[in-house]
Order: structure tokens, then C-alpha cells, then sequence
């Protein structure tokens, strides 16, 4: 039966082919060609329509992640316009084409990258570039509300910190484009994705960096010695390379601006508040003298107290020494007196001496930092080398300083940064932070330098005594 089956099929379908072939015989061979030309041109509309489709799924990409200009962009090649260019509200006032944008962001995977940007112009068209890891594309914007323009996608070839750039060419109106996101998505932001998604002045200053120095037990600390240099290039404007940290304030050098530089020596008030004229009398910072072309106020944003600076124009590649003293004083108060050696006139620099009240202590938690404090250099990185630590006891011993612990601030420890390092080499330890560099230091991890031997060698009795 099973046969019988087969090849009744067998025939019928030699049967239809015969049929097929006689219909092909009797059409002739201007008919044949005629047909053959109509499923030619049916197989060409067939491509054309799947090209058409494939080319629309092209045109949206798929954007999964909005990164927010006002945390994450800096205007690179003029430090000073991210004042007025950049804020939490996006890039506005764009109208020079030769303002070069970056927008950072980290990625843990490499492959392609989606691009695109919310974004409008005022009036008319606006060309913009758009350039990541090398590869350019240009896009002409005319849509005067907010809405996504697709950029394109780009190859990513290693995992790490990565910028979008872009560059204004052409413009009807006055500014080039409002930007409030810069979007991605697509394969290489289908792993973890680093960038600031909020508190965005904290994210534009960048993480702060922390050593803390390892002390023997049970000791009286009375003076604590450090030095700092700054290799050349890493003397950013914005950076605070704070040498001798104790419990109760801190000592070091900053950049201030491209003119000054200063020696910063301050000490917080026991009671706590932002607003330094809000601390009652019996709580004050008492100023016990100053030295020579020292400033001294109160200072407040971050705790309240007594601060003291020395304008100096220290320099890049050159190592600074740091001395600090801290005693019971009476009525239950602290006295804490800072010096500063200038490595050019060879001699010890009195910067202050405050008295703390309800407060009696030596010296307690020596530590180091590195901050930056100002927004708009939290793209550009930088480094000190922080070496030779001393302390010594109330009975005159010194002790070397060659273990610390390296640990970083709620910006780095959140995730929001990883452009942060510190830790040993040879006999110095270092620290570095901004700039989005890819190596980065596990926090809350001990490193030790190689030890000197050598203590400091200071004559204390020819230390300036403040002016009581």
C-alpha cells in the first residue's frame, strides 16, 4: 500500500512537471523572457524593501544610558568658560567652534557603542562633530525642541574611561545647540557603566585621596614631621596637597589660581556648624601668633574654625617640609603650631599657632590627602609624592612613619569616580586623583614605603615662638 502510495505521488508530480513544461512550450520564447523579466523586477522589489527595512532598524539606535553634562562635561582647551557653559541644566551658550567638549564615562566591556544626544538649536541648522576613541561623524541638528539625534556607533577597543568630543562647525543662529544628555547604549554599555548620576559639584571636583599613617601604640605624639614634592606638570590649579593631618584640622599647599599659591594651616572649632559667626565665644579658635606675611581668619563650608594661609610661590619639582606641634594647653585646650621650611632660604617659617578649647590632646591621626576644589579642573589629573614621615614623643624619640592605610572619599567610594590612586614606591608614598586615568587603588588597602633612618634634623630651640 505503502508503495502503491509513493508512486502515485511520484507520478502526479512527474505529471505536473510534464504540464509546466508543455504551458512553457506553447508561451514561446518572447513570453518566457517576459516572465522571466517580471520575476526578476519581483525579486528586486523584494530586496529593495528588505534593504529599506534593515536601514530603518539602523536609523534608531538603541540608547539605554543618559549621561548628564552638568556632572560629567568639561570644556577642555579653556578652563575658564566651564563657569558659564556648563551647569546642571546642560551645555548652553555653545557658540565658539573652537570649544572643544568632553563628556567621561567608564566602561567594563569593549565593542560597538551606540551615541546619540538630546539636544536642540534656536533657529535654523546647526553641524556639529562628534569624535570617540578617534573615529569622527558629523551631524546636522534642526529640531528646536528637545528631542534624541542618533550620532552613530562607534568601536570601542579596550574596556576603561572613554570621552565623547564634541566641536561646533557650522551655525544659523547665535549658539551652536542646547545639550542636556549625551546618550549611549549597544554592546560595550551592556556591562558596568561609571559616571556621576548625582551630587554633581561633588562629581566635578573629583574623588579626594587619604593616607593615614600607621603609629606605634600608646604614644604621646608631640611633633609630626612631612615632606611633599610635586613633580613638575602635576601642579594643577585646584589642588590641595595636604602634608600633615592631625584630629582636629590640617596643613599643606595649594594652587590657587594661575598667579598664587598658598601654605594653608587651619584648625576646626569643637562646636560644629557650616557658619563660622554662629560659634559661641567659649568655643572660638584663639589665635596665639603668626608669622610673617600670614593671613588669618575664620573659614567655614566645610566645619568652622581659625585658618591661616601664607601666599608663596612654591615650585613644581621642588620638596617642601612640613613640621606640626600639638600639646595640652591650659584650661582644658590644645595648642597647635605650624612651620613651613622654604627649601630657597634654607630656614623654618612660623605660619601660626591657634589654641582649640575643650579639647586636650596631643597629636592625633597623622594623615595625608589630596583634593581637588575646584569644578572646573576636575577633568585634569594630578600627583604628589608624600615622603619621609617622622613623629615625636613627649620624650624627645623620633619614630619613622613607613605604613599607611590608602582611603578616599564618598565620590570615590559610591562609585560615581575611579580616576583615584595612591600607595608606595621605593621610599615615597604618592597619591593621584582626577583626570580619568584608568589605574586605579583598592580603597581601605595598607602600603608600606621603604624606610630612610635618617630623622629630621631640627634645632627647636631656634623655631620662631608665636607672639602671644
Amino acid at each position: 500500500m505503502i508503495n502503491m502510495m509513493i508512486k502515485t505521488n511520484a507520478e502526479a508530480k512527474f505529471a505536473t512537471m510534464a504540464t509546466k513544461k508543455t504551458v512553457l512550450k506553447g508561451m514561446g520564447y518572447k513570453n518566457i523572457m517576459g516572465l522571466g523579466l517580471l520575476l526578476v523586477l519581483g525579486s528586486c522589489t523584494t530586496l529593495s524593501k528588505q534593504d529599506k527595512t534593515e536601514g530603518m532598524s539602523l536609523e534608531k539606535l538603541s540608547l539605554t544610558d543618559s549621561i548628564k553634562p552638568g556632572g560629567n562635561s568639561w570644556v577642555v582647551n579653556e578652563v575658564k568658560d566651564n563657569r558659564h557653559l556648563i551647569s546642571d541644566k546642560g551645555i548652553r551658550d555653545w557658540n565658539d567652534t573652537n570649544t572643544i567638549i568632553r563628556t567621561y564615562f567608564k566602561t567594563d566591556l569593549a565593542g560597538q557603542l551606540n551615541v546619540g544626544l538630546n539636544l536642540k538649536v534656536t533657529d535654523g541648522t546647526s553641524k556639529l562633530r562628534v569624535s570617540l576613541d578617534g573615529t569622527t561623524k558629523e551631524i546636522q541638528v534642526s529640531n528646536q525642541d528637545f528631542e534624541t539625534v542618533d550620532v552613530g556607533v562607534f568601536e570601542l577597543s579596550t574596556p576603561g574611561y572613554h570621552y565623547v568630543e564634541l566641536q561646533g562647525m557650522e551655525k544659523s543662529a547665535n549658539n551652536f545647540a542646547d545639550v542636556i544628555e549625551v546618550l549611549i547604549g549597544g554592546q560595550a554599555a551592556n556591562g558596568k557603566l561609571t559616571y556621576v548620576k548625582e551630587d554633581f559639584y561633588w562629581g566635578r571636583r573629583g574623588p579626594s585621596v587619604h593616607l593615614s599613617y600607621t603609629t606605634p601604640e600608646n604614644m604621646d605624639i608631640l611633633w609630626f614631621y612631612n615632606e611633599i614634592t610635586v613633580p613638575e606638570k602635576e601642579d594643577v590649579i585646584g589642588s590641595y596637597y595636604m602634608a600633615n593631618g592631625f584630629g582636629e584640622g590640617y596643613f599643606g599647599m595649594q594652587v590657587n589660581s594661575e598667579t598664587e599659591r598658598r601654605i594653608l594651616f587651619s584648625v576646626w572649632s569643637p562646636f560644629e556648624t557650616q557658619d563660622p559667626k554662629s560659634i559661641p565665644e567659649e568655643y572660638r579658635i584663639i589665635l596665639l601668633g603668626k608669622g610673617e606675611g600670614v593671613t588669618t581668619g575664620e573659614f567655614g563650608n566645610e566645619g568652622s574654625g581659625g585658618q591661616s594661609y601664607k601666599v608663596f610661590n612654591w615650585k613644581a619639582g621642588n620638596t617642601y617640609k612640613f613640621l606640626l606641634k600639638g600639646e595640652p594647653s591650659v584650661n582644658n585646650s590644645t595648642d597647635y603650631t605650624a612651620y613651613f621650611y622654604d627649601v630657597e632660604s634654607e630656614k623654618w617659617n612660623l605660619i601660626a599657632s591657634f589654641r582649640r578649647p575643650h579639647t586636650s590632646t596631643y597629636l592625633k591621626r597623622p594623615h595625608s590627602f589630596l583634593e581637588n576644589f575646584r569644578t572646573e579642573v576636575g577633568h585634569i589629573s594630578r600627583m604628589g609624592e608624600y615622603t619621609n614621615q617622622w613623629i615625636m614623643d613627649t620624650k624627645g624619640q623620633w619614630h619613622e612613619l613607613t605604613k599607611a592605610k590608602f582611603t578616599a572619599d564618598a565620590t570615590a567610594r559610591k562609585g560615581s569616580r575611579e580616576d583615584y590612586a595612591g600607595g608606595a614606591i621605593g621610599n615615597k608614598f604618592f597619591m593621584k586623583n582626577c583626570g580619568f586615568f584608568n589605574e586605579m587603588t583598592t580603597i581601605d588597602t595598607f602600603h608600606e614605603r621603604t624606610a630612610n633612618g635618617v630623622p629630621p634634623v631640627i634645632d627647636f630651640s631656634l623655631l620662631e615662638k608665636p607672639i602671644q
